[in-house]
């Protein structure tokens, strides 16, 4: 007899036999079973990975805004003005905008860190005037 087909006959009955014991015979549900106590009892390592914030776009405009007025401060001259930086405080003008945009949106021209009129305070004003006019 061959090899090859000592090989077709052995190969079928080892992998049956393989077979009963892991399934049958509970061997496997034995073996997973203790894996999972040692994956409960073992503390778990983890491994954090810090990574770099991503920049706000606020913070790349004012570094923008910086070297804008770097480069303006240069090309005047320091020794014009006294060495006083002339830019000091200034906020760029907000961009002019269409009458169309203006009728779409009321507010496109006023400053958006502009914090408003505080009204918290409107419904104590009155007392019973706004009691009157509210019920």
């Amino acid at each position: 007899m061959k090899r090859s087909e000592l090989k077709k006959l052995i190969k079928p009955m080892v992998k049956d036999c393989i077979r009963e014991v892991l399934l049958e015979e509970g061997l496997l549900s034995g073996i997973v079973s203790e894996v999972a106590k040692g994956l409960n009892t073992a503390p778990l390592i983890r491994e954090e990975v810090v990574r770099e914030a991503p920049r706000p776009r606020v913070e790349k405009k004012r570094e923008h805004l910086a070297a804008e007025r770097k480069m303006l401060l240069d090309a005047i001259g320091k020794d014009s003005y006294g060495g006083v930086d002339i830019f000091e405080g200034v906020e760029p003008a907000p961009p002019q905008q269409s009458p169309q945009t203006m009728a779409a949106n009321p507010l496109a021209n006023e400053n958006p860190s502009d914090p408003g009129v505080d009204i918290s305070g409107i419904f104590n004003m009155g007392g019973k005037n706004w009691k009157a006019l509210m019920g």
